[in-house]
């Protein structure tokens, strides 16, 4: 079956407020979003939802959710027959540079700069390519918490694409236990692990929650980063509290900004205190301690 492609075209900020809106709420149904640059002086971009079926459907869908952002966006459709979507897109993806780490696809191998950590994933089934707004910002807390703490057993809480727990690995040289409750990310994570050459350092996992026995084999961690969703995140706040070390350090994302301050208040609520706040394009991502 061919695919199709709805298209438009946007300056920043809305561009990429645009692309996380449609990445966030597209994500479950199963219909991949990208970005590519237009023209990098004027700062416009294309956003591409690719769909197998029900087309006039998916569009009223993207028009939907980008109605409370830009209700007079230009939507075009395009047929592309027997594509393969991933290929498509990643003629698009950029690599992105986040302090020393360098996420890029296969099409961009080898040029990072001196000093730089390369992380290689490519556009696939499982959450986390460094461009959404919650990554990024997780890479740059990474980056912070590790250097300022130097912890030495880290868990990756909802792994994705396993690129987190690869940034902690190839950053801090730790044991990473990476999990996620979707097996197809767990094996997208394993994948991802070993073309980054870190399987000594980082175990892969498809546990659906605390009580999997994976968890208490390697707690108490010094540091957790869970890109989650808010409400879920809320919810392990106490079981949050039983795996982290005292001192220990957690990093949270997948939060709106409206959504800050509740999340924030479950994990005060299990002695845990606020450190820092990254916003990135409407989301956030919280560094908290016990």
């Amino acid at each position: 079956m061919g695919q199709s492609r709805i298209h438009f075209q946007a300056r920043q900020p809305r561009a990429g407020k645009a692309f996380s809106l449609l990445e966030a709420a597209l994500e479950d149904e199963g219909l991949p979003v990208a970005i590519s640059e237009i023209d990098e002086d004027e700062q416009i971009y294309e956003i591409s939802v690719y769909a197998t079926d029900d087309l006039e459907g998916t569009r009223e869908r993207v028009a939907e959710i980008l109605a409370p952002l830009a209700p007079d966006i230009d939507l075009h459709t395009e047929e592309l027959p027997d594509i393969d979507w991933v290929s498509h897109s990643l003629k698009g993806l950029h690599a992105v540079r986040v302090g020393r780490f360098f996420v890029h696809g296969a099409h961009e191998r080898g040029q990072q700069r001196p000093g730089e950590i390369a992380i290689q994933i490519d556009a696939g089934l499982a959450f986390g390519t460094g461009h959404h707004g919650t990554t990024s910002a997780c890479l740059e807390m990474i980056e912070r918490v590790v250097t300022a703490e130097r912890p030495c057993n880290a868990l990756d809480l909802g792994a994705g694409s396993a690129v987190l727990a690869i940034a902690v690995a190839r950053l801090a040289r730790i044991p990473v236990l990476a999990t996620d409750i979707d097996t197809i990310a767990t094996r997208v994570a394993r994948d991802n692990v070993r073309l980054n050459q870190v399987a000594a350092w980082i175990k892969a996992e498809t546990a659906p929650g605390f009580h999997h026995p994976v968890f208490a084999q390697a707690r108490p961690f010094d540091l957790v980063v869970a890109n989650i969703l808010a409400r879920p995140l809320m919810a392990l706040a106490p079981q949050m509290a039983r795996h982290v070390a005292p001192g220990g350090s957690i990093i949270l994302s997948g939060i709106l900004e409206r959504q800050r301050q509740p999340v924030m208040a479950a994990y005060v609520g299990q002695n845990f205190r606020h450190v820092k706040t990254l916003h990135r394009e409407g989301w956030v991502a919280i560094h908290m301690k016990r």
